[in-house]
């Protein structure tokens, strides 16, 4: 909960792997809040008041992964807002004759966008959605220390620069900062 108010201030990109990292935990944990007490909050050291404040989360959590019937699969609908929150300010960026650098980095990481969609099939889905599924296949890729091959180390460097020009954008946008047209 801290981490992800934390990520949620400062990056919202890390935020939104971080989040879907936690509905995977939650998932491996059968959606079961005396597992998750056991396996994951009491490893937070000895502060009984942010352990209950941890276990609330997670239990309205749980409730919400519940009430949206995404106990196996899928995203929770607050961070599909995220996914559409930053789809829609990318389509603004895109628009905008102030930002040439953001449609340098799209264009530049477009290739690996178009080729990512089509082998994934998931092309109903926004690209940016693309983007940070790549990126969390990668993440969980390393934690299991599988290889990577270069290609696809090229391809997530590009995507990475995109998605981190974006999240900064995005953090200038919640500031106030963004002037666009």
């Amino acid at each position: 909960m801290y981490i992800a108010r934390q990520l949620k201030k400062k990056n919202i990109a890390e935020y939104l792997l971080y989040m879907w990292q936690v509905e995977d935990i939650i998932r491996a944990n059968n959606l079961d809040i005396d597992k998750i007490r056991k396996n994951i909050i009491e490893q937070y050291g000895s502060d009984e008041n942010s352990k209950k404040e941890l276990e609330k989360w997670y239990s309205e959590l749980i409730d919400m992964m519940r009430s949206e019937n995404i106990q196996s699969s899928g995203h929770l609908q607050i961070n599909k807002n995220v996914i559409i929150n930053l789809t829609d300010l990318h389509n603004e960026l895109l628009s905008s004759t102030k930002e040439p650098f953001y449609n340098a980095a799209y264009f530049k990481a477009l290739p690996f966008i178009v080729e990512i969609r089509q082998k994934s099939g998931k092309t109903d889905e926004p690209e940016i959605e693309n983007c940070f599924d790549t990126l969390y296949g990668i993440m969980l890729l390393k934690l299991q220390k599988k290889e990577i091959s270069a290609d696809t180390q090229k391809a997530i460097g590009e995507i990475t620069k995109f998605i981190s020009l974006l999240a900064n954008y995005y953090d200038k946008s919640i500031k106030g900062e963004l002037k666009l047209d």
